[in-house]
């Protein structure tokens, strides 16, 4: 028998027959790793303990402990183990698809009667059964004609149609846990007791389109999470719980921030709360970029196509545009304009991004070394079109605004203008409550355009601008863009969520396509490099994030509604308004509550609205100049005089760049 290499993480190379499975590599390697062993990686991919190796190849052993891969296999398994439970139950059910997404999985499955909630539970218990069977997983290769036999003999027509769509010649990976089958790449689990089944949870059903297509049969779907153990899922239904607290959408409601409606789907209509949470974000963004050497400018919403199709973008994102026709043969013009404009109808599309009109203005007038870098800054407002069911409050929406900047600069100003930016970036999140983040760098892909010399020069300016300003990085390999690497910088918010807020991208390819240059100090033209970068990403996305992070408790600068001066008593209304005439002329959004109400009526429905401070005025406040001073999510009150209040609220209220 033929000898094979294999290379291990720590660099020794071993030799073994061809055809040797990662579980005989390793029970070679020691007994103990062959019991704890669950999957493999080979040559960089995923690989069953089952699947047999033919030539030399690097390998690594997981166990339970190696969280990406056993998070796989623990969630892929669960999947196939739902569905079997559920067949096992409701023979009748045809099966067609179930993946691994994040946290879990889900399966589709076409079934007469519509699964409800109490199902779950039969279902979740009817699985543990399974695992306690510790019921053997095995694999076989399959041709595609038997696959179908196979499928159509037991009356499943969704197995059918996917093994048809699969080409003639290639084979076909077949599963078995304990009796029951289901076609799937793998890789799996040895046997159903490897689940962890105190670590898994089924979590709701909806419907689902056969393949997506309205047209086809609507299925049921069934959602689970799972973990490597109890205290893991336990910890993300936790998180699940605070999450649902934090719901944008419902804290929007109860702040009357926002509101959404199917008359213009994907698009906010801000309430004056929500509007001024938007323009104090605004303003303070707007002094930043200010400070930072940015030069604001206005670009236009509606840009014929021929701007697109020379950027490129006509091409590769047209489906993501909204396009506007316009007649030029319009109703009241001559009959002479009428007919020579009658085949002129232009296509227009409402801008997706900002990139292209952004070149534009850098190409108004002849651009010198001494010009750049050039830092073009916009709150652009663009339009995508984003299907419906991705749509998801103000995170997901079709119309938004960037805090959206470019800068034109040379080669060697690349470095210089990251760790510029890097900086930047650090400091506005700081001081909107983000106190780190995580940098991920993405490099050159496969199919890319520029010379290696290019990528290196680019690629290494990146990576010294990060060092230089202190900061470490997770590298991406392969992930960068057809014509540059880029830097997406990622926040982690109170309960432990991430998202990806700013990016940096290298670009000289825009530049080229549509004609930038400037004058070198040798005279000749040059191609700028453009740097997309941006901080928040969209307003309307981070304000959800700021939303949810803060649950609603904005800071106090932020907070759209700071102060509300309640009366006790209506003997105290003329010395609540002369209350809120003081704070509003030291620069505190406040506000009077003079309703024949309760106080503790009113401090409850403030509360809700998540208003951070309400002072509460009555008789003796009155006769003393004071207030009684509340913050929000504290029980204690306590007794102030108003100059005191003023001068601390004051300085509350003050945005951190200004203090």
């Amino acid at each position: 028998m033929a000898q094979i290499s294999l290379t291990f993480p720590d660099g020794n190379i071993r030799s073994f027959e061809a055809g040797v499975t990662p579980a005989q590599v390793a029970t070679d390697i020691s007994t103990s790793l062959g019991k704890k062993a669950v999957s493999a990686t080979v040559n960089g991919a995923h690989w069953d303990l089952q699947w047999p190796i033919g030539d030399d190849a690097t390998i690594a052993i997981h166990t339970m402990k190696d969280e990406p891969q056993a998070n796989e296999l623990i969630r892929h398994d669960f999947a196939h183990v739902m569905a079997r439970a559920v067949q096992e139950i409701w023979p009748a059910t045809k099966v067609t698809i179930g993946p691994v997404i994040e946290n879990g999985w889900y399966y589709d499955f076409d079934r007469d009667e519509p699964f409800t909630p109490e199902d779950l539970g039969l279902i979740e218990a009817k699985m543990k059964e399974i695992v306690n069977k510790r019921d053997p997983v095995t694999t076989e290769v399959w041709q595609r004609a038997r696959a179908i036999d196979y499928y159509k003999a037991n009356n499943e027509p969704y197995k059918v149609e996917l093994v048809e769509a699969i080409p003639e010649g290639e084979d076909l990976r077949m599963y078995w846990h304990g009796h029951w089958q289901d076609l799937c790449r793998g890789p799996h689990l040895q046997h159903t007791g490897q689940l962890p089944g105190d670590a898994f949870k089924l979590m709701s059903i909806a419907g689902a389109y056969w393949r997506g297509d309205s047209n086809r049969p609507m299925l049921q779907r069934i959602y689970g999470v799972a973990f490597q153990n109890r205290d893991k899922l336990k910890a993300h239904l936790h998180m699940l719980e605070e999450a649902a607290k934090r719901d944008h959408r419902k804290l929007g409601r109860e702040m009357d921030l926002f509101h959404m409606q199917e008359e213009a789907p994907g698009q906010v209509f801000w309430h004056p709360n929500g509007w001024t949470v938007y323009t104090t974000l605004q303003d303070y963004m707007r002094r930043k970029q200010r400070a930072g050497g940015y030069r604001e400018i206005n670009t236009p919403q509606v840009v014929d196509r021929k701007l697109w199709e020379a950027s490129g973008h006509w091409e590769k994102y047209q489906h993501h545009m909204f396009l506007v026709e316009v007649d030029e043969s319009r109703d009241g013009e001559t009959d002479d304009a009428k007919a020579r404009n009658r085949d002129q109808t232009r296509i227009n599309a409402l801008k997706p991004m900002n990139c292209p009109c952004h070149v534009q203005v850098f190409n108004q007038g002849l651009k010198s070394y001494r010009d750049l870098p050039l830092r073009l800054a916009e709150f652009g407002s663009c339009a995508r079109f984003e299907p419906s069911g991705a749509l998801h409050g103000i995170m997901r929406v079709r119309g938004f605004t960037q805090d959206d900047a470019h800068i034109f600069c040379t080669e060697d100003q690349i470095q210089e203008e990251c760790a510029r930016f890097i900086d930047f970036l650090a400091d506005v999140y700081r001081e909107l409550g983000f106190e780190d983040f995580e940098i991920r760098f993405a490099t050159r892909p496969e199919k890319r355009v520029g010379s290696d010399e290019s990528w290196d020069h680019v690629e290494g300016a990146l990576e010294k601008a990060i060092k230089a300003v202190g900061r470490d990085y997770v590298l991406e390999p392969g992930d960068g863009a057809f014509y540059g690497p880029k830097l997406d910088f990622y926040l982690t918010d109170a309960i432990g969520r991430v998202w990806q807020c700013g990016t940096f991208q290298v670009d000289p390819n825009l530049p080229e396509r549509l004609g930038a240059s400037y004058v070198g100090a040798d005279g000749d033209r040059h191609r700028p490099y453009m740097l997309h970068r941006a901080c928040l990403g969209s307003f309307e996305r981070f304000i959800g994030i700021l939303i949810e992070n803060w649950e609603g408790k904005l800071p106090f600068w932020l907070a759209p509604r700071q102060v509300v001066v309640a009366s006790i008593t209506s003997e105290a209304d003329d010395y609540v308004a002369e209350v809120v005439a003081e704070l509003q002329k030291a620069g505190v959004r406040a506000e009077a509550d003079t309703r024949n109400e309760k106080i503790n009526f009113k401090v409850r429905e403030h509360s809700v609205g998540k208003v951070p401070v309400i002072l509460a005025v009555g008789a003796r406040e009155v006769e003393e100049r004071t207030v009684t001073l509340r913050r929000l999510g504290e029980k204690r009150t306590r007794v102030e005089t108003l100059a005191d209040v003023t001068n601390a609220l004051s300085r509350e209220a003050t945005a951190p760049d200004l203090l």
